[in-house]
């Protein structure tokens, strides 16, 4: 057998081999950057550093949703803080009803509506 016929059995070899590290480096990268992502995101879960979230059964949302929401008009923003607060600054177009007054106020808003309330 001559050299050149080695080296042509052996490319195959070469390309299978590269081809199987190739595969097994892009699973081991997927399952590292799942996990490291994972790691990164903080849990709502309470611990001594993270303050317990108050009435978790009540769904929240994430700023650059509500963000959308404002920019869409799809959304009724109403600010549960007192008038001066409220005063002081608020989400254009919010509607100032107190944390206190709110279930009275309710019954003045249409179920169908997404309604976003906040108080900072």
């Amino acid at each position: 057998m001559t050299a050149q016929a080695n080296r042509r059995s052996f490319v195959p070899i070469l390309m299978i081999s590269l081809g199987i590290l190739l595969i097994l480096g892009s699973i081991a990268w997927l399952v590292f950057s799942t996990q490291s992502s994972a790691e990164d995101t903080p849990s709502l879960a309470s611990s001594a550093s993270t303050p317990r979230i108050p009435y978790p059964e009540i769904h929240r949302i994430r700023v650059g949703d509500a963000k959308a929401a404002l920019d869409l008009g799809s959304a009724i923003f109403v600010d549960v803080r007192g008038e001066p607060y409220f005063a002081q600054g608020h989400i254009p177009g919010a509607l100032s009803i107190t944390e206190d007054d709110l279930e009275q106020y309710l019954s003045q808003l249409k179920p169908t509506d997404w309604i976003i309330t906040y108080c900072t």
